[in-house]
């Protein structure tokens, strides 16, 4: 639920020469009276930005792997596997990675080109000189001089180049793995891939998720610290006063995210659910020829078409309206409703339907009855996911709203370049916030609504 903004915000309050980590072992540990001279945000090799692209796309892949595992027999295929000889972790490698992992294929894509073309986690995180691409070809088209188009086109043209290479060279990789390991998996060979190789997965995703965490109660106690000074590991004072503060600040932005996500996840639940009662209805089939059509918003870097988006939108006089800023929001909405309802949509025991069609002879009443209260939770989340993923937005934003409408993602990323943790952590807990309230709704109202589900 956590946006890419607001995880790279704690992360820099974490991992910063003053951090909340250094501070936790200072002076005790490490003997530092002072913040050391080390350029760990920023830092010339990207590894800050390379861990906190980390700590928001691990749980995203996890999720999509284990939306995967529904789709075969996992415990059936582990447990032969196991009776077989092999070790849990050998039996994954060799039995279940292989069906699985076409069907995640493109959400890697996803992540790969997101992870080239980033800019606001880049703003926050990447190094600075040079800075990334993605970065330079968004200045120059913000720039004043109007000049400066024409060599960030080029550049936007060169952002979509190398993410096309990437994928290429990714699924080139992929080909020759399958080749060289197939003597591996045909093999019969046990292996020695023990237990530890699973302990050392979750001790790793167990630390990404606590740095997240960390993280978040890092910006939390910023925000209320009034005196904090190195190296005390909390704040010498508390206090409201900041918040009081910025209260009027926080309103607009966050009226404007509220709004803009609340319409576009639910432009975007409609559609879905439109598209799989259709497949369901007319027995259409599985939607998976055309993944690729949804997935295009994701896999094409945003800095290389939104400056076109933004064109047709100044052609058609829509430029800086509202209703641009929720339409290109769901372009990116979208892909991800649909591939959060679209497995257990399907999934549905269509014996419900028979039924409720033979005693209502309505198609519409058997759906708004029948299908969609058995479906609310699925419901709830993907429109909590669409939510989320619209609170996050910040090109797209930039781009659409022509200065006029502004939400909690670019107001944070504004002030990430400040100096005042307090009133950066003010803003990255807000947008944190709402979405987390969206979800907790989505768990809430399922369980309010059918309280006795189990029965």
């Amino acid at each position: 639920a956590t946006p890419h903004v607001a995880v790279a915000l704690g992360l820099s309050f974490l991992i910063a020469p003053s951090g909340w980590l250094v501070r936790l072992v200072s002076p005790w540990l490490t003997g530092w009276e002072r913040p050391p001279d080390i350029a760990i945000v920023h830092d010339p090799w990207g590894l800050s930005f390379v861990l906190g692209l980390l700590l928001k796309e691990v749980p995203y892949l996890m999720l999509m792997t284990v939306a995967a595992l529904g789709q075969v027999k996992s415990r059936e295929i582990m447990a032969v596997g196991r009776s077989l000889g092999y070790s849990p972790a050998s039996a994954w490698l060799k039995t279940v990675l292989p069906q699985i992992y076409p069907q995640i294929r493109l959400p890697i894509y996803a992540v790969l080109a997101f992870s080239l073309s980033v800019v606001d986690v880049a703003v926050i995180l990447a190094p600075t000189t040079p800075a990334p691409l993605s970065t330079v070809v968004f200045r120059m088209f913000m720039d004043r001089d109007l000049a400066m188009v024409f060599p960030a086109s080029a550049g936007a043209c060169l952002q979509l180049a190398i993410v096309f290479v990437s994928i290429c060279a990714w699924r080139s990789g992929e080909w020759v793995i399958s080749r060289v390991a197939r003597p591996w998996l045909t093999g019969g060979r046990q292996g020695s891939l023990s237990r530890g190789a699973g302990v050392l997965w979750v001790g790793i995703f167990g630390a990404l998720v606590g740095l997240s965490v960390l993280g978040t109660v890092a910006m939390t106690i910023w925000s209320f610290a009034e005196t904090w000074f190195y190296p005390g590991a909390l704040p010498a004072s508390w206090t409201l006063a900041h918040w009081t503060r910025h209260l009027d600040g926080l309103i607009w932005p966050g009226k404007v995210t509220l709004a803009t996500g609340l319409c576009t996840a639910l432009i975007a639940l409609f559609l879905a659910l439109g598209c799989l009662q259709n497949e369901r209805v007319n027995g259409l089939g599985s939607a998976s020829k055309i993944l690729w059509l949804l997935y295009a918003p994701l896999l094409i870097p945003q800095i290389a078409f939104l400056f076109g988006v933004q064109v047709i939108l100044v052609r058609l006089n829509l430029d800086g309206a509202w209703t641009a800023l929720v339409l290109c929001h769901l372009l990116f909405v979208f892909p991800y409703v649909f591939l959060s309802l679209a497995d257990p949509w399907r999934a549905f025991d269509l014996r419900y339907r028979d039924s409720a069609l033979a005693l209502t002879g309505s198609p519409l009443r058997s759906f708004f009855q029948v299908e969609l209260p058995l479906m609310l939770k699925p419901a709830a989340f993907a429109f909590a996911i669409g939510f989320a993923v619209s609170a996050g937005q910040y090109l797209s934003t930039v781009f659409a709203a022509g200065g006029r409408f502004t939400t909690l993602t670019v107001e944070a990323v504004t002030l990430s370049s400040g100096s005042d943790r307090r009133v950066i952590g003010i803003y990255a807990l807000a947008q944190t916030a709402l979405p987390l309230l969206v979800y907790a709704a989505a768990i809430l109202i399922p369980a309010w609504r059918h309280p006795n589900r189990r029965s």
